[in-house]
């Protein structure tokens, strides 16, 4: 296969259905790269002390695509070697243990994809219109992210 034929490409996808590890990993996999690296982030069963039944997302789909992409590009000035970038995430209801969101980094070293995958997760967290409510025994929380730019400009 010559490089050319393989391309960097993102592969974005928000979507109601149970995500895979195997998909999201096998779609950055290239015979250029020494590295794939992963974030699975998933629904705990706790949260201070109170019994998370499940976690319910939102979002606000145009705009999350949009600044996923954003994010992809950023990555790739800010890690020019890496090769494809994989960013799913789940909607809906995520019973505990199952993924909320699988993040996947090719590169040709590892150092690159660890660090864009741990910018991935920190900017998505960030920046994009995904919202979660946790569900407990007998209440349920929207849960706002720290790291949410909008969220500390109120404050």
């Amino acid at each position: 296969m010559e490089e050319s034929e393989d391309v960097p490409k993102d592969f974005i996808k928000l979507k109601c259905e149970k995500l895979s590890v195997d998909e999201v990993s096998e779609l950055v996999v290239s015979p250029y790269c020494g590295a794939v690296s992963l974030f699975i982030g998933t629904t705990r069963n706790n949260f201070e002390g109170k019994k998370v039944i499940h976690l319910e997302y939102e979002a606000y789909i145009s705009m999350a695509e949009t600044e996923i992409k954003k994010i992809c590009r950023n990555v790739r000035q800010k890690w020019p070697s890496v090769k494809h970038i994989a960013v799913h995430h789940r909607l809906g209801v995520v019973p505990i243990t199952e993924a909320s969101v699988i993040i996947a980094v090719s590169s040709p070293h590892r150092a690159e994809s660890l660090e864009a995958v741990m910018y991935c997760i920190n900017t998505l967290k960030a920046s994009v219109p995904i919202w979660k409510k946790e569900i407990y025994e007998d209440e349920y929380s929207w849960k706002e992210n720290k790291e949410c730019f909008w969220a500390n400009s109120e404050k």
